[in-house]
């Protein structure tokens, strides 16, 4: 048993996978880094530190590859982007906070996940790190406490939906990651190639 299963706040995991991964041209939580589909190598990852983990996705891809087979939170703001599948995650599950990673992250390892675990400030609505674009805080590797689902929504109400920009107008603690490779994403045909001839030395 996690000893946060007693805390008022448990900390979950959630793998952000709904996207519509148009410029991949292939569905990202298929993808195959590490010999697994990168959906469940993430959720492997997040079990050593949450007590529950969830696949976030739209309703239409529960029982697509990558996806068929594990525990799922749906979509409920829909269209919205990765905000939509942190609120939907907040939403049902509002005690807990919830270590959000996205599928694209093909570097992702048990070291910088074991770092933001650590870290964690239950006082902050997110606990993230400073990431490789110009040092602005990371809002797909985060942990995103109970107190984010109000705040979310106060910010949604003012136009703002970008989840970075959540961190950035909100109580946050930012770290330095201990390897900026492991916050970088592959978005494409060209960038998926790249990160697998990286992983393969």
């Amino acid at each position: 048993m996690f000893a946060q299963d007693r805390d008022p706040h448990p900390l979950y995991g959630l793998v952000l996978g709904g996207g519509r991964s148009e410029r991949m041209r292939s569905d990202k939580a298929s993808l195959n880094y590490h010999g697994k589909p990168q959906s469940e190598h993430c959720l492997e990852l997040l079990r050593a530190h949450c007590s529950q983990s969830f696949l976030s996705c739209r309703r239409d891809q529960a029982d697509q590859p990558g996806f068929a087979g594990h525990p799922q939170i749906h979509d409920t703001f829909l269209e919205m982007g990765p905000l939509g599948g942190i609120l939907s995650a907040l939403r049902a599950h509002r005690q807990a906070a919830f270590l959000v990673v996205a599928c694209d992250l093909p570097f992702l390892d048990a070291a910088i996940l074991a770092a933001l675990a650590a870290a964690r400030d239950p006082e902050k609505t997110v606990t993230a790190f400073a990431g490789p674009q110009a040092g602005l805080p990371e809002p797909l590797c985060a942990i995103y406490e109970s107190s984010a689902y109000p705040r979310a929504l106060e910010l949604l109400g003012q136009g703002i939906s970008c989840p970075r920009k959540v961190i950035l107008n909100s109580p946050s603690r930012i770290l330095q990651a201990p390897d900026l490779r492991s916050l970088l994403n592959a978005n494409d045909p060209e960038t998926y190639r790249n990160a697998l001839k990286a992983l393969s030395h």
